[in-house]
């Protein structure tokens, strides 16, 4: 059972990869040869199927012109969190270690 607002995040990048199969005239048998799905299989996709293999989103993806977009979507340099965190445990002071001097 996935979490309401990923149901819904899902079937919104299906109605996205949709809208975006459409506005390049290709149709869903023609998308399912280019992915190397059958028809169905790529139905499934664009309706949000969690069921539906990530390769297979990654794929549509790549034939639409979006090949790097999955790289980008967990990037560290865009984790706000991450970067906050990484923040908060910066030492307040930086102290150097004497070495003793040699006689």
């Amino acid at each position: 059972m996935l979490p309401p607002v990923v149901a819904k995040s899902l079937v919104k990048f299906g109605q996205d990869l949709a809208l975006a199969r459409r506005k390049r005239h290709l149709t869903i048998k023609m998308m399912a040869e280019r992915t190397g799905v059958v028809p169905n299989t790529y139905s499934r996709i664009e309706r949000g199927d969690p069921k539906a293999a990530l390769g297979t989103y990654a794929m549509a993806l790549y034939v639409l012109g979006f090949g790097g977009a999955l790289g980008e979507l967990v990037d560290a340099r865009r984790d706000d969190v991450g970067l906050l965190q990484d923040e908060e445990r910066l030492p307040q002071r930086i102290r150097v270690k004497r070495t003793p001097t040699a006689q």
